[in-house]
C-alpha cells in the first residue's frame, strides 16, 4: 500500500520531508508571509493562526499551486511549483470551499479524474475509484449527482477524490469551517487514518491538539513553532488578550 492511501493500520512514525526557507510571498505590494522558515519530518503538521494571517497563501505555496516571491518551499526535495508532474504524486489539498476543488457532475467522475491526470486510462481510472468509494463503504455513491450532496458529503468527496491518488502528504485548509458538529467529527475520523503526512491549518486550536508539530502564524511570519501543547497554550492566551481588545475597529489602510 502506498504511503498516501488512507489505511486504519498504518505504523508509520517518520512523515515527508517539509522545507520552507525565507519564504516571502505579496500581492500588488503588500506583504502575505514574509521570511517563514520551518522544517519538519512529523507525520501530523498543525499551522494555526488568525484569519488573514497568511494561511491558505502557505497552503497554496506548499502545494506548488503558486511561486514564492523569494526563498522556497520544498517536499521531500522537490519545488513543486517548478515540477507539476510530482506535484501530482506528492501533494494533495483540501480547500475550505468543496464547490472551489469539484468539476465534475457525478462523485465518480470527481474521483476518477485525479487519476487520469496521473496516467491511467479512463478504464483504469474508474476501476480505482470504484475501489476508493468501496474502501470509503460510499460504494452506492458512484453515479450520484454532486448537486445533491450535503457539504459534509461534498468535503467527503473531495477526500475520496485526494485518496485515490495517494498523495504522501494532504494539505487541509480549514476543512471544517461551516460545517455542524456530527459532519466535523465524521470527516475527523476519516482523516485520522491517512497514513501520509497531514498538513492541518486552521484557526482553531481544537482541530490540532495531539499534533506533532505546530506552527503559529500571525501577520504573515513565524512567531512560534513546537510540540503542540505549549504552541497552542500560548496562541490560545494571545488570541483571549485580543479578545479583550477592540482591533476589529481597525480599518485596513
Amino acid at each position: 500500500m502506498q504511503q498516501g492511501q488512507i489505511h486504519p493500520n498504518s505504523s508509520l512514525t517518520l512523515g515527508s520531508e517539509i522545507v520552507l526557507s525565507e519564504l516571502c510571498y505579496g500581492v500588488d505590494g503588500r506583504d502575505i508571509l514574509k521570511n517563514v522558515s520551518f522544517r519538519t519530518e512529523d507525520m501530523r503538521v498543525g499551522i494555526v493562526g488568525r484569519n488573514g494571517s497568511g494561511k491558505s497563501t502557505l497552503a497554496r505555496l506548499l502545494a506548488g499551486l503558486i511561486s514564492p516571491v523569494s526563498g522556497n518551499v520544498r517536499i521531500n526535495g522537490n519545488d513543486l511549483a517548478k515540477d507539476r508532474k510530482t506535484a501530482l504524486n506528492e501533494i494533495g489539498i483540501l480547500f475550505q470551499n468543496p464547490d472551489h476543488q469539484i468539476i465534475f457532475p457525478t462523485v465518480l467522475e470527481e474521483v476518477s479524474f485525479g487519476l487520469t491526470q496521473q496516467g491511467m486510462s479512463g478504464e483504469q481510472a474508474e476501476d480505482a475509484a470504484r475501489a476508493t468509494l468501496e474502501r470509503f463503504g460510499k460504494s452506492h455513491w458512484a453515479e450520484a449527482s454532486i448537486a445533491g450532496l450535503s457539504q459534509g458529503q461534498k468535503h467527503l468527496v473531495c477526500l475520496m477524490a485526494v485518496a485515490a491518488m495517494a498523495p504522501r502528504v494532504l494539505i487541509l485548509d480549514e476543512p471544517f469551517a461551516g460545517l455542524d458538529i456530527p459532519t466535523k467529527l465524521q470527516l475527523r475520523r476519516y482523516l485520522e487514518q491517512y497514513s501520509g503526512t497531514l498538513v492541518h491549518i486552521t484557526h482553531d486550536p481544537d482541530d490540532l491538539h495531539g499534533y506533532q508539530c505546530l506552527v503559529w502564524l500571525d501577520k504573515g511570519m513565524v512567531v512560534q513553532k513546537g510540540a503542540d501543547t505549549e504552541v497552542l497554550d500560548a496562541y490560545v492566551g494571545a488570541m483571549k488578550q485580543l479578545g479583550e481588545q477592540d482591533d476589529i475597529s481597525d480599518l485596513s489602510d
